[in-house]
């Protein structure tokens, strides 16, 4: 029988397998929280759950081309700058796919989000409102006159929940695949900062 590990799960084979891991689990630490809670919850998590000599950031690999990865971080998203620092509590959730073999989608972010945070999560980001998307028009055109593919390569979009925001993001290849993205789950005071640094790129 062939071995499922978190990786698997979060990339959604656990899925096609008929195995649903973690999915009406509600979340139980979120961006606000402590370090000590935060860290806590990702012990009890199935999905996320650390391996030895990890606490707030999980690495799984089941190959050189399927990587999952978790952070917890005290910082705010986007670029860290002085003052970003929350004191002790938690500022953002990052989780992050590679997947060589079967790509990674908005849905399957999707999927991974739902697997980690429960239903209130996942029906809070559905709901959110889009606040800035891209690539724009104006932004691939710079990118083809100043020859940086990577401004039209990159597909994402931020959004305003009722009780968070969050950053979706892919990695497109110029043939139009995407093998790696990540959703950022962080609190409304650090939307402009982001939206900023994401629009000066």
């Amino acid at each position: 029988m062939k071995r499922l590990t978190a990786v698997t799960t979060v990339l959604g084979i656990a899925s096609s397998l008929g195995i649903a891991v973690g999915l009406s689990t509600p979340a139980q630490a979120l961006p606000g929280q402590t370090v000590a809670e935060v860290a806590a919850w990702m012990r009890s998590n199935p999905t996320i759950r650390p391996g030895r000599n990890e606490q707030l950031i999980v690495r799984k690999s089941d190959s050189a081309a399927q990587r999952f990865s978790f952070e917890s971080s005290l910082f705010a998203p986007g670029a860290l700058v002085a003052g970003s620092r929350s004191g002790g509590r938690i500022r953002n959730e990052t989780l992050k796919l590679f997947d060589m073999q079967n790509g990674v989608s908005k849905a399957r972010l999707e999927e991974a989000l739902r697997s980690i945070y429960g239903l209130d999560v996942t029906q809070d980001f559905d709901r959110a409102e889009p606040i800035y998307t891209y690539p724009t028009a104006a932004t691939v055109a710079t990118g083809i006159s100043q020859n940086k593919p990577i401004l039209s390569a990159l597909h994402g979009e931020i959004r305003k929940g009722a009780r968070f925001a969050y950053w979706v993001e892919v990695a497109r290849t110029a043939e139009g695949k995407a093998y790696s993205g990540r959703i950022t789950v962080f609190q409304h005071r650090d939307i402009d900062k982001l939206e900023a640094e994401v629009r000066n790129r």
